[in-house]
């Protein structure tokens, strides 16, 4: 809930966890018990990763000038913060011994696939394929 009320400005990320675990007068003490570190690290990166503020969203449309671009750009954005967030949580969790082995074998598999993303070469076309006749019937 604390992610989506960040749609609106990333600062209001602190303000709804405030509200949603203060019921009892202590937030923090409350936030505590619900995050582990790993979970807790998991989620600051999900939110600084995610799709930006409404104000950006409308900049990211206005530079696109595509409804679809932009749709597609916040929808890339957030598959990417939820990608590096799952990793960071699965990784985390093995390393404190508390490791779900169904969610590393996916993490794994993405971090793989992000790899194989950045490392791959790159290729551009440098001649053309296709053979042009030069032959003019009259």
């Amino acid at each position: 809930m604390a992610s989506i009320t960040g749609l609106v400005a990333k600062e209001n990320i602190v303000g709804s966890m405030s509200i949603l675990y203060g019921a009892s007068g202590n937030a923090y003490l409350n936030i505590a018990g619900v995050f582990t570190q790993v979970s807790a690290y998991a989620f600051l990166v999900f939110n600084l990763l995610c799709a930006p503020c409404f104000a950006a969203i409308g900049a990211i449309r206005r530079e696109m000038n595509d409804a679809k671009w932009t749709w597609f750009a916040i929808a890339y954005q957030c598959g990417f913060a939820y990608a590096v967030a799952l990793i960071i949580n699965q990784f985390g969790n093995l390393f404190i011994g508390d490791g779900n082995i169904a969610g590393l074998i996916f993490a794994i598999l993405i971090l793989a696939g992000i790899a194989y993303m950045l490392l791959k070469p790159y290729k551009e076309s440098v001649k053309l394929k296709s053979k042009i006749k030069n032959k003019v019937k009259i």
